[in-house]
């Protein structure tokens, strides 16, 4: 059975066949393949997916977020996001345009129930949405 499970800053998720890693900005197969943006000198433009053995993952770039290249993880079958440094319990004082388009994008990919992971921790879909609105409230004042 694949499983999902968080560890320091990682989301792992692991199927009968392989194990990945999602870290902001990364992603890591156990056989060593690493996905990252083009933009942090990787290969992946916009979208990634692998299947790890009974689990079918996605990494999708929806655009930059705090620092750039950010990389989401899907895993459909088990209704799970892991936005990675999309969202923080606080915006900052100055945020970057393109910060609140990627997490809008990012939010249509959760459903009302799915299990949204962060690097601050375990959110819900309304959080996500609460703290991208709170983004635009930085950026457009």
């Amino acid at each position: 059975m694949p499983e999902i499970s968080v560890a320091d800053d990682a989301v792992i998720v692991t199927g009968t066949e392989r194990t990945l890693s999602h870290r902001p900005r990364e992603v890591r197969l156990d056989d060593g393949t690493t996905v990252v943006h083009e933009s942090r000198g990787g290969t992946l433009s916009s979208a990634w997916a692998a299947d790890l053995g009974g689990v079918f993952v996605e990494v999708v770039h929806v655009g930059d977020g705090p620092e750039g290249g950010e990389l989401v993880l899907v895993v459909q079958e088990h209704d799970v996001v892991s936005l990675g440094d999309l969202y923080a319990a606080e915006p900052p004082s100055q945020v970057r345009p393109a910060w609140p388009q990627a997490l809008d994008l990012a939010v249509g990919l959760m459903g009302e129930r799915t299990r949204v992971l962060t690097s601050a921790g375990e959110v819900s879909r309304a959080d996500v949405e609460d703290f991208h609105q709170r983004l635009l409230g930085v950026l457009h004042g």
